[in-house]
């Protein structure tokens, strides 16, 4: 079952600590950034996930400043979790909570476009382009 939990001083080097494969390494920022980023940028909302008590992953989330919409920042699995489905359930905990939100019917996310298996999860989850490059993130929206 998969639980997300605040990341803290008990769980912070276990996060940091969690790595995906080599040739995935250009396609999401590591864990360590990710912390300082949520560190200045307090909407940010830092999330470490759990399959039952293993951690395996990590989710990173907020309403934006800039648009005020909801977007994921971050998304991974460590390479010895990847291919159990770790992401789509991570990634569907995260929905139902930003959904809840009857404020808002929309999600954004950034996707290196040479990340097959990412671009083939959000596309199964109704994620679509939206024509928007930043630097090598191409958007996606969900709209709900």
């Amino acid at each position: 079952m998969i639980i997300l939990k605040e990341v803290n001083e008990k769980n912070f080097w276990d996060v940091i600590d969690l790595k995906v494969k080599d040739e995935q390494k250009d396609f999401v920022t590591s864990n360590a950034v990710s912390l300082g980023q949520a560190y200045v940028q307090k909407e940010l909302i830092p999330l470490a996930i759990y399959n039952d008590e293993t951690l395996v992953g990590f989710i990173m989330y907020c309403i934006d400043k800039e648009d005020n919409e909801y977007w994921i920042y971050r998304l991974m699995i460590d390479e010895k979790y990847q291919g159990k489905g770790y992401s789509k359930l991570a990634l569907n905990e995260i929905l139902v909570k930003i959904k809840a939100d009857k404020k808002h019917h929309k999600i954004f996310l950034g996707l290196h476009i040479d990340s097959t298996n990412a671009l083939n999860l959000y596309k199964n989850l109704g994620f679509k382009f939206d024509g928007r490059v930043f630097g090598s993130e191409h958007i996606m929206i969900l709209e709900y």
